[in-house]
Parts: C-alpha cells; sequence; structure tokens
C-alpha cells in the first residue's frame, strides 16, 4: 500500500544518480533493457513497506536512459530500484538483466545497510525488499570546506606513504578511545606522526564502499578491493555512521591533512565489482545490464582478468563515462588530489578481454580537463596476465614500478647476474622509459606495498605463511625475492637481527634516494610484521594493524626513515625551484649528470653476473654536490679505494649515510660529519651501503 501521494514528471537524464532540485529530487539511470522500472521510497533503512513509483511510459525514456522528477522530496531520502520486466529481446537464457531484485543506483553518494541485510537475493519480493542495501539522497552544499588548499606537490619531491585507513590506529596501542580507532576521525589525531615521518602524499587503501563479507566464510575483506559503488565512501571507517557520518568525516580528514600540507591519494579500484561472477550476488550492475558493465565471453560467463570473478568493462561508453564521472566527484566534490589504479591494465581491455594499445578509457583519464591538476598513478598489469610496465597510454600516468621492487630485493638478497637491472632500477629504469621524453619520476619506486611481505617480513621469511587466510598457503604470491638469513620468523640472535636491520636500511635509502618517485608502505618504517603472511587481504586483526609500541630497533629505523625523507624533500624542493622543466627529462638528467662507475677499485666496476657491489658518483647540480654512493650486496666485507671527487682531486669526502653504522650515526646529512680523503681504502660491511658526498664551491 502506498504511504504518500507523489507527484511526478518526466525529469531528465542530464547528470545520472539522485540530483537534488528546486523543490525535489531527479532520478536518472543507464538501462536500456527495462520495461517495467520502478523507483522504491524508504522512511528509513529497516523500512519493509516502500512507496513505489512504477514507471513504464515512454516519457520517462530517453534512448537508454531512464529518469524521473519527483516534487517535494529532500535530502536523505532512502531509495532504490527494481526493474519487474525486460524487452523481449532480453528475456532470454542470456538475459542482460536480472528482475526482482532490489538495486543500487551506480551513481549512489550513500550506501546504507538494514539489519537485516544479506548479500544474496532470492525470488521473494518482499523478502528482498528486507534484507537489501539501499542509498541516500545526499545534500553535498552544507559543508564548510574554509579556505582549502591543495598543496599540489611536484612529484620530483613527492614521497608517498601507502596505507590503510582502519590499520593506521585500531590497535589499542594508537592511545585512541574505542570510538575513534579505524576511524577516519582516528587517523586525523595521528596526522602529527605523518608530518614528522615527513611524507607528503598518503596513498589510502579503498576507501570507496566495499562488501566485507566478500571473502571466504569465517574471514571479512579487510583490504577493500570489493567495491559496490564508485560514489560513496565506507561507512565502517566513521565514527559517526548517521546519513552524513562517513562522508563528513571523510572530509574532515582531507581538509586536515591539506591543512598540514599531505596529499591525498585514492586507491581506486575500477576493474570489477564484488558482484562477483554467476555465483556472486546482485546488488546494482548485474541487475541493470550486465552485457555493458561487464566482459561476458561467448557462452555468457564472466571473464575473469581481475582475479576476483568478474571484469568492469571499461571500454564500454557507460563504463568509461561512469569512471570519469566518479574521479571527478572525487577530485572536485571531496577535495583528493590523486589516484592509483588498482589493475589500471583491465581498462585498456575491449568488451571482448582483448588489450588495446591506446586505450580510449586510459586516454581519457590522462587528457581529462577536470583532472589536470590531480596525479594519476597506474599498478600497469592484471591478474590475466597482461603486462603493460612503460606502456600505459598516456603521457600523464605514473606507473608503480613492478620491476624496480623485483630487481633491488633480488640484487640485495645476493643473487647473481642483477647487476646492470640493478643500476637501471636507481637511475629511473631508463631501460624501460627511456623510448618516451619522460621525466624520472614516471616510476613509482617500490619495495613493498600493502600486497606482499611487509618490509621486515620480506628480510625474516624465505617463505609465505598464509594458513590463517584459510585456502591451505594457495594463496599469495610464491615468488617473494626474500630471505631469513638464517631463521624463519622470530628469533632472539642479535647477529640475524642486526643484519635484518641492516637490510631493512639498505631497501629504504635506495627507495628514497633512487630517480623516481618514492613510496613508502605504512609500517616499514618501525619494522612493521605480519608474521610471514603475504595475502593479508582478510586479516582485519593486529596482524594487519600498526602497533605504537616500538621497541629500540624500531625507533632506530624510523629515525633513520625520517632523516633520509627529509633530504629527499630539501633536496627536490631546491631541484623544483631552480632546474628548468627540460632537466627533468630522463634523457636530460642521464645526459648530465655526470655519471662515473666504480668498483672496489676507481674506475674498475664490475659488470660481470658475478658482481654484487657498485660504486656511482652522480653530480647533483640542483645545489653543487657530488654524491657517492657503493652498495655492497655481497656477504663479505669489501675494502673499497674511494675515488677522487671530479675536478678536484684535493677535495674532501663527507659520510652521510652508513647503513652498517649504529643509531644514529647510520644517517648524518650535516657536513660537521667526518671527512675521508680520495684514495683511502675504507671497509664497507657485508651487505650495506654508504653514500658520501662533497659540495663543489
Amino acid at each position: 500500500m502506498q504511504k504518500k501521494n507523489y507527484v511526478i514528471s518526466a525529469g531528465h537524464c542530464k547528470q545520472l544518480g539522485a540530483t537534488l532540485e528546486h523543490n525535489g529530487v531527479n532520478f536518472a539511470l543507464w538501462c536500456p533493457a527495462a520495461e517495467t522500472l520502478e523507483l522504491l521510497l524508504f522512511d528509513n533503512i529497516d523500512d519493509d513497506n516502500p512507496d513505489i513509483i512504477s514507471l513504464s511510459s515512454p516519457i520517462y525514456r530517453s534512448t537508454y536512459y531512464w529518469h524521473v522528477f519527483v516534487e517535494g522530496l529532500k535530502a536523505g531520502q532512502i531509495y532504490a530500484f527494481r526493474i519487474m520486466s525486460a524487452t523481449r529481446f532480453y528475456n532470454s537464457a542470456s538475459s542482460h538483466i536480472e528482475t526482482g531484485k532490489v538495486l543500487l543506483d551506480p551513481y549512489g553518494k550513500r550506501i546504507l545497510f538494514p539489519k537485516a541485510y544479506k548479500r544474496f537475493q532470492g525470488n521473494d519480493l518482499e523478502e528482498n525488499i528486507k534484507i537489501s542495501a539501499k542509498n541516500a539522497v545526499i545534500d553535498f552544499s552544507d559543508y564548510d570546506w574554509g579556505i582549502d588548499c591543495k598543496p599540489n606537490h611536484p612529484l620530483n619531491r613527492t614521497v608517498i606513504y601507502e596505507m590503510h585507513v582502519k590499520g593506521f590506529t585500531a590497535h589499542e596501542s594508537s592511545g585512541l578511545s574505542e570510538q575513534l580507532r579505524g576511524t577516519y576521525k582516528g587517523m586525523i589525531e595521528k596526522i602529527p606522526y605523518l608530518v614528522d615521518l615527513g611524507i607528503t602524499a598518503v596513498e589510502l587503501l579503498p576507501v570507496f564502499q566495499y562488501d566485507k563479507e566478500d571473502a571466504l566464510r569465517g574471514h571479512q575483506n579487510y583490504w577493500g578491493y570489493s567495491p559496490m559503488g564508485f560514489f560513496s565512501p565506507h561507512e565502517d571507517y566513521a565514527s559517526n555512521k548517521d546519513l552524513m557520518g562517513p562522508i563528513n568525516e571523510f572530509r574532515d580528514l582531507v581538509k586536515a591533512l591539506h591543512q598540514n600540507n599531505i596529499e591525498v591519494i585514492l586507491d581506486v579500484v575500477y576493474n570489477h565489482t564484488s558482484e562477483g561472477d554467476q555465483n556472486g550476488p546482485t546488488y546494482c550492475f548485474k541487475g541493470f545490464d550486465k552485457q555493458n558493465y561487464y566482459i561476458i565471453n561467448d557462452e555468457g560467463y564472466y571473464c575473469n582478468y581481475s582475479g576476483c570473478g568478474n571484469t568492469f568493462n571499461a571500454t564500454t561508453s557507460v563504463v568509461r563515462n561512469l569512471i570519469l564521472d566518479s574521479l571527478v566527484f572525487w577530485a572536485e566534490v571531496m577535495h583528493v588530489d590523486g589516484f592509483r589504479f588498482d589493475l589500471a591494465s583491465i581498462l585498456s581491455r575491449n568488451e571482448k578481454g582483448v588489450p588495446q594499445y591506446n586505450s580510449a578509457t586510459l586516454l581519457d583519464i590522462d587528457a581529462n580537463v577536470k583532472l589536470a591538476d590531480t596525479k594519476i598513478i597506474a599498478e600497469p598489469w592484471d591478474a590475466g596476465g597482461l603486462y603493460q610496465l612503460g606502456s600505459i597510454a598516456g603521457a600523464k600516468w605514473r606507473e608503480w614500478n613492478g620491476q624496480f621492487r623485483d630487481d633491488v630485493r633480488a640484487f640485495l638478497r645476493g643473487d647473481e647476474g642483477l647487476i646492470q637491472k640493478f643500476v637501471n632500477r636507481t637511475l629511473g629504469s631508463p631501460d624501460i622509459y627511456n623510448e618516451k621524453r619522460v621525466d624520472p619520476q614516471k616510476s613509482i619506486n617500490f619495495i613493498t606495498c600493502h600486497d606482499g611481505f611487509t618490509l621486515y617480513d620480506l628480510v625474516s621469511y624465505a617463505d609465505k605463511h598464509n594458513l590463517d587466510n584459510g585456502e591451505n598457503n594457495n594463496d599469495g604470491n610464491n615468488c617473494n625475492y626474500s630471505a631469513n638469513y638464517g631463521i624463519e620468523g622470530e628469533t632472539d640472535n642479535k647477529q640475524i637481527l642486526d643484519l635484518r636491520l641492516r637490510q631493512c636500511k639498505n631497501f629504504m635509502a635506495l627507495t628514497i634516494l633512487s630517480m623516481g618517485t618514492p613510496m613508502v608502505t605504512m609500517g616499514d618504517e618501525v619494522l612493521r610484521t605480519q608474521h610471514g603472511n603475504n595475502n593479508a587481504y582478510c586479516q582485519d586483526n593486529e596482524i594487519s594493524y600498526f602497533n605504537w609500541n616500538f621497541n629500540s630497533r624500531q625507533k632506530d629505523m624510523l629515525l633513520f626513515t625520517k632523516k633520509l625523507i627529509s633530504r629527499r624533500t630539501r633536496r627536490s624542493i631546491v631541484m623544483a625551484r631552480y632546474k628548468p622543466r627540460q632537466y627533468f627529462m630522463l634523457e636530460n638528467v642521464l645526459k648530465n649528470s655526470k655519471l662515473q662507475w666504480h668498483g672496489v677499485k676507481p674506475f674498475q666496476p664490475d659488470w660481470s653476473k658475478n658482481s654484487h657491489a657498485i660504486g656511482i658518483i652522480i653530480y647533483w647540480g640542483d645545489y653543487n654536490i657530488y654524491a657517492y654512493i657503493f652498495v655492497n650486496a655481497y656477504w663479505e666485507d669489501l675494502s673499497v679505494e674511494l675515488p677522487a671527487v671530479p675536478g678536484n682531486i684535493k677535495k674532501h669526502w663527507y659520510m652521510v649515510v652508513n647503513t652498517a653504522n649504529k643509531s644514529p650515526d647510520d644517517a648524518c646529512f650535516g657536513l660537521s660529519t667526518r671527512r675521508f680523503n680520495p684514495g683511502l681504502h675504507f671497509n664497507v660491511k657485508a651487505r650495506s651501503l654508504i653514500m658520501l658526498i662533497s659540495p663543489t664551491v
């Protein structure tokens, strides 16, 4: 029984979703196959007797789109859609839509869950209404941004910190109240830590509303790579879960980070949804038009290039527009500064799953004028075997450099035949990017990320230990280029612990000092461990949380990391201020940098496959300094003869980094540090690196 009388009119499809207009709300969505569409209006989220506005007349349809204006509706109105019948063409065994399901608005700005929520709907119409998620109409104008200025850090002075909103403060050691732990507000309380660390941007694991039940029985999805919608912030990260709680608290977080000169980059998942394959739930896209929203094979099954059951069909106009509209929404309305695209290579696959060299979707994102001042970063591969490192379409795109991760890991572990690859990674990967006129920041350099071992586990475990995930240790990457240096996992052996700490410092130093844009993973700066779990996507517990109780070794690593980041950002500020843009082209950097290569003897580098050490002198013309770096990945000490400072054999070297030293002497960037004469034989400890500098003036 209808509870209210509504005045409705045709409305329009100029803007998809639910849009507040004068004296009412306009609803519009894509669904070319529907013959009868219902708009369901609820008094509250647990209302199981909604008012139903049934639409079938052509006046509510413009080609592929349905639309209706409902007079008198206001912000906060809860709604959903339902398709009751489809055109004859679509009523087949491989139907493109599903009738009788309560469906979320693909452009919905807030997703709400009733107490009786269940993932799977059946054929009972009344039961579906009770258990399904719904949307709410949102007014975004009622928020005071104040004077919110985006930091707009150039990439050459950007240091990215990849982190999980909940995991950062969920541990009781955070010192926050139980209400604030694991929330947007809780993260605001810990911004001083981020400022002190020195990073310039946070890269947040997915904050779109996701399905936490999208995991094996007995586990919950923790990472968030399971989106239900692309416009709605995740409810569980809010301390206040009322209508505007998640939206306002997320905006509070962005505003607070900007006030502290920190950018916000979102990890976005436009390659799949949590609707899964033919055995998964239906709550949105499947119900409206699975053929246009997903890549479907000739047998009618979902193609799975994401490894998560389905693949978004990014080449269709409806999906391409949805992705762009979502990005613009988060950039303009929510004020975020950039995006990291999960499995970005999927966006280059056409409706048959075939990769396209110049993907229209990737190029549209690259050139969109409303995204001109945002950072866009690609994970340039997918789970279907497509690997596009160095070839993502569009000049603006930056790329996660998986080769930096693998080659630096393997070289420092002591693997053979890697000296040339290792050198290329530290120089911005010219072998990957030099064919194009790109700057060194094309490469996002990282050793670890959320997916895989933490930095400390990388040097503590030879094998993954994922039994807690419930998949018999079959999940997670088997190729980690890791080592335990004598004992698997935890140990009290001081010699092994010292070596592990030294290796962590080596990895951190190479990440931050190499050409490219560095990314540090949450907790690596304090040796966070997941006890060997390299796929903690379902570990919403202390395995994944940041523990704020630091022991002496963790404090040592933290201080070392802060010094390196401070050095990196200070050097880059000078470069940004005084060097012309041409200088930053990768080919010009390498051409003008006056590189010299050295071995244990000056000008005698060992390029053989058995080489485990290399020295380099590079001129940092930004503020007239020569830097000499020697990396010893060998398992024995090496006696290294220090080369002369180019152009002046009487100049001295000043030691600024030696990862074999104890804190605080592992990194000392003031020129009051000990000086060394060229020709001196210096003992570079096994598995360590040194960096010396010499001002030219």
